[in-house]
């Protein structure tokens, strides 16, 4: 069979298309009706504090209500959970996200636990995780349904297709292959403990990478034609590099995501949508 030279899933330029639906959206909403996103802080991190002025850059710019709350790294759980408690309480809070992870001494699941389902923007919820694996109404984590967004924007369908989805995380490995499954996919979860890794991700039809090791995924471990999906963000030697090494999958893969660029993009966005479903707004198509 031919080499295949994947095209692009080009997550920025999608991400501002989906934007700028959302914006328009908002801006027929008046002042006092526009949803509302709460970001709360805690401590000094510096990559956190990137994330933290990048979802509020993208909340002022669709036109979202962004109220961030910076804690000092002295904040005790107590006070955290007053926090939490005061935001779910607030009509002008309609998505709370506590940025991860927290400082040492912090209980996460606690924090996570506090947050009522209704506002969970993150979708990390007990509650809104059982209603994703059981087909309910659940907040989708913004990663893996702006995975799905860009796996839609292929014009493939997905239905009947093997899925293999590389790491277990709760943010991303097991949502994202709860959605595959509810779109009919067969699927295959890996992880550090499976045997003859490369021999199981050349079944997939999609790859989806997201175990946080830098070009861990080579090309002669991908199907011809496959589409793959990184959601990697490593360092290296000062660069950014995905999990997937993408020279050598790009000539082996139908579609691929870019790093930086691909799932990146999506993951903002998702979460602005996100807080226009939690408001209780509906979307027009393509939105």
């Amino acid at each position: 069979m031919d080499t295949v030279q994947a095209k692009i899933l080009d997550g920025k330029k999608a991400a501002s298309v989906i934007k700028e639906g959302l914006k328009a959206r908002i801006s027929k909403l008046p002042e006092g009706g526009r949803p509302g996103l709460a970001v709360v802080l805690v401590g000094e991190d510096p990559a956190s504090k990137v994330y933290v002025g990048q979802k509020e850059k993208a909340s002022v710019e669709v036109g979202i209500n962004s109220f961030v709350h910076k804690l000092p790294a002295g904040t005790t759980q107590p006070e955290l959970l007053a926090l939490i408690e005061d935001l779910n309480c607030d009509p002008r809070v309609h998505g709370i996200l506590v940025q991860l992870p927290l400082p040492e001494g912090f209980d996460a699941d606690a924090v996570i636990s506090a947050i009522h389902p209704e506002k969970d923007v993150d979708g990390f919820h007990a509650v809104n995780v059982g209603r994703l694996w059981t087909g309910g109404r659940a907040v989708e984590p913004c990663t893996p349904k702006g995975i799905m967004a860009l796996l839609d924007s292929t014009g493939i369908e997905l239905k009947g297709l093997n899925a293999v989805v590389i790491g277990r995380s709760n943010i991303v490995g097991k949502p994202i292959s709860a959605m595959l499954l509810s779109r009919h996919c067969t699927l295959t979860i890996c992880h550090s403990r499976t045997k003859d890794l490369p021999s199981a991700v050349r079944g997939g039809d999609i790859v989806v990478a997201a175990v946080g090791r830098p070009n861990f995924v080579t090309g002669d471990m991908i199907k011809q034609g496959a589409i793959v999906i990184d959601v990697g963000i490593n360092r290296v030697g000062g660069k950014l590099a995905g999990d997937v090494e993408f020279e050598s999958a790009s000539q082996k893969a139908s579609w691929i995501t870019p790093v930086p660029g691909g799932v990146g993009p999506m993951t903002i966005v998702m979460l602005m949508k996100n807080t226009l479903e939690l408001a209780g707004i509906k979307q027009t198509p393509g939105t």
